[in-house]
């Protein structure tokens, strides 16, 4: 499987990505949003650093107790942060020999005013959390040599689906992405261009998106990068009782290796550090390659950590 972006073009299978997430707003769910241009560059430098593949960039919270931000503020946001993106992979220092550098740089829009406005701007990927209602985004990316996520989701961003009811929430969510990828590849979109995202917490109540996660499996079948928004969601809150998102970080690395184990080629999160910490260590386990650590480094970590040859001085602490 391959996923072609504007100028290069990624293989699988390989380490599962990772999609860090910088909220160019002050509404973000989890709370980590910033209007503030030099904290949102600080938190992609840093993202960037920590392991990320992919940068999405988001300039309208998906909250849908909030009103949508008018077109013009939302391309406002977009520009401050994208025009000055090259300072970032400028001034950064790539985590290991197998992310993925540059970061791949993603909008998350789903207007398509804003997508043509955002895409002359560098943007390889346009993350379409509005489930692609027509095919204005998938002709926007064709033409521009981008690539398309579509989320799956009911109605209108914005709107809430709370109450929303799938007698068979994977029978649906298949038909749907036969019917939103036939609808992209009439629209001149390449089929590896496309990616595809379950939509986690988006019109789907807790079991709907449990469901989703031990079914995993069943979306490969359409031969497109599965990415699995996994970071802070409602349905970790709802199963360990934790009400603030900050800190639901150890039920989204659950989450991950759930996704990893059925097949996940990307993973969208909050906290970069640890998910990269994850996808490095499920892939060495699995039979991976264990990444550039030189022998001088491995020696150095034994002796800071008390380590000799394969005995420890403090094996249970």
């Amino acid at each position: 499987m391959i996923w072609k972006l504007t100028e290069r073009v990624i293989e699988f299978p390989r380490r599962t990505l990772v999609m860090g997430i910088v909220n160019v707003n002050d509404d973000s769910f989890s709370g980590d949003g910033t209007l503030e241009i030099e904290a949102a560059l600080a938190q992609a430098r840093r993202q960037a650093e920590e392991g990320a593949d992919v940068i999405d960039v988001g300039a309208e919270s998906a909250r849908t107790n909030r009103a949508a931000v008018a077109v013009e503020e939302e391309v406002r946001r977009f520009r401050e942060f994208l025009t000055r993106w090259p300072e970032v992979i400028g001034t950064a220092v790539p985590k290991d020999g197998e992310q993925v550098w540059p970061p791949v740089l993603s909008a998350n829009t789903w207007r398509p005013e804003v997508v043509a406005a955002v895409l002359p701007w560098g943007v390889e990927l346009v993350n379409d959390m509005g489930g692609l209602p027509d095919d204005r985004n998938a002709r926007l990316c064709a033409a521009a040599g981008a690539s398309l996520l579509i989320m799956h989701s009911v109605g209108e961003p914005k709107v809430p689906h709370f109450h929303q009811q799938w007698e068979d929430v994977m029978g649906s969510m298949e038909a749907f992405f036969e019917e939103k990828i036939a609808l992209a590849l009439a629209a001149g979109l390449p089929r590896e261009a496309i990616l595809l995202d379950p939509g986690i917490d988006f019109a789907k109540q807790r079991d709907d998106n449990l469901r989703v996660f031990r079914e995993l499996e069943r979306l490969h079948r359409f031969g497109c990068p599965l990415m699995v928004p996994v970071s802070r969601k409602t349905v970790i809150g709802e199963v360990l009782g934790i009400a603030d998102p900050r800190e639901r970080d150890a039920g989204t690395v659950a989450c991950i290796a759930a996704a990893v184990k059925r097949g996940a080629q990307m993973v969208r999160v909050h906290e970069v550090r640890a998910a990269w910490q994850a996808v490095k260590m499920l892939a060495v386990m699995e039979g991976g390659r264990g990444g550039e650590m030189g022998t001088t480094n491995r020696a150095k970590l034994r002796e800071n950590e008390g380590i000799s040859g394969n005995r420890s001085e403090h094996p249970q602490g």
